[in-house]
């Protein structure tokens, strides 16, 4: 049976701005909720969805960044505990259709999470795997990749999402 997909908010809505609460108990329901984000992720397509992206806000993010879909990763209150050097890459977001601008983060990361079977565990990760976690990471903090840009910049991109969904509704 496919999971039922799920809608992703999109800049601005406020909802995104939420801190996600830490997940106290890896239910079957937080299983359930990851395998429907990572169908939402695949079908949109992104590489990563974090939980607050879909008004979840608990502690969760899904991600792939393989080529062929086969490596999907479950972080349950992933957190960054070690980053190291520095990254420029150009980054995209599925609560940001279309936009894709320049970011710097950490090159390298050490990120500990929970897996869905409840057990702790850890991930060092670098590349795109990095950035990626990252970038949800910060969705789940409340916090989106147009921050990292300059307030015109960010303001520019609100006011095209604007429009764009204001056409659409």
């Amino acid at each position: 049976m496919t999971p039922t997909l799920m809608t992703i908010l999109e800049f601005p809505d406020a909802r995104l701005r939420t801190k996600a609460a830490p997940i106290k108990n890896v239910s079957d329901a937080i299983a359930t909720l990851a395998d429907r984000m990572l169908a939402t992720m695949y079908e949109a397509p992104g590489i990563g969805l974090a939980a607050t992206q879909v008004n979840v806000h608990q502690r969760l993010l899904v991600c792939d960044v393989s080529e062929d879909k086969s490596a999907p990763l479950v972080l349950i209150n992933p957190k960054i505990v070690e980053g190291h050097g520095s990254t420029e890459t150009q980054e995209g977001c599925l609560s940001v259709p279309g936009f894709y601008e320049t970011v710097v983060r950490p090159e390298q990361i050490l990120v500990e999470a929970v897996n869905r079977a409840g057990e702790p565990f850890q991930l060092e990760a670098d590349g795109l795997l990095a950035v990626c976690i990252q970038h949800e990471i910060d969705h789940l903090d409340g916090k989106l990749f147009v921050d990292y840009l300059s307030p015109t910049k960010r303001q520019m991109i609100r006011k095209k999402l604007l429009k764009l969904q204001k056409l659409n509704a």
